[in-house]
């Protein structure tokens, strides 16, 4: 994918106020966390990475899932080489496995986190130390 980082961005903004809508990756109508993910990159490249099986809330229980089909197509990096542009799974709990993503950003130089999540709209917050703290995995989203 030959797009620069400020396309990238700007294309990931145009998705904030989009619904929180299970499964769903439709910019404006709904989307949830990898749905986001999955609508931008099909915004951007015209195409769908693969298709997504449907899942339910303990879709992760199985394994490292999320951490799993985003190595199918993206080089991972680590949280520390992340820059604004990639992508960031997250555990959100202990041991457990990544269950939330999201893209990280920047706002005046200072990062943030653009990224949908239940019951709220897509949107673009301080990646704060709760964030930083829950990081598990990286993945280059755009081909440097």
């Amino acid at each position: 994918m030959a797009i620069d980082r400020e396309t990238l961005l700007v294309a990931a903004r145009g998705w904030i106020g989009t619904p929180y809508v299970h499964q769903a990756a439709l910019k404006g109508v709904g989307c949830d966390c990898l749905g986001f993910l999955r609508g931008l990159y099909r915004e951007l490249t015209g195409e769908e990475p693969e298709d997504v099986p449907p899942y339910d809330p303990s879709w992760h229980i199985g394994g490292e899932e999320l951490h799993t089909g985003f190595a199918r197509h993206f080089p991972e990096i680590t949280s520390a080489a992340a820059k604004p542009g990639d992508v960031l799974l997250f555990r959100m709990v202990p041991r457990g496995p990544a269950r939330h993503c999201g893209l990280l950003a920047d706002k005046e130089g200072a990062p943030t986190l653009i990224h949908a999540r239940q019951n709220k709209r897509v949107s673009e917050e301080v990646f704060s130390a709760f964030w930083r703290a829950r990081a598990a995995y990286a993945f280059r989203f755009l081909k440097d």
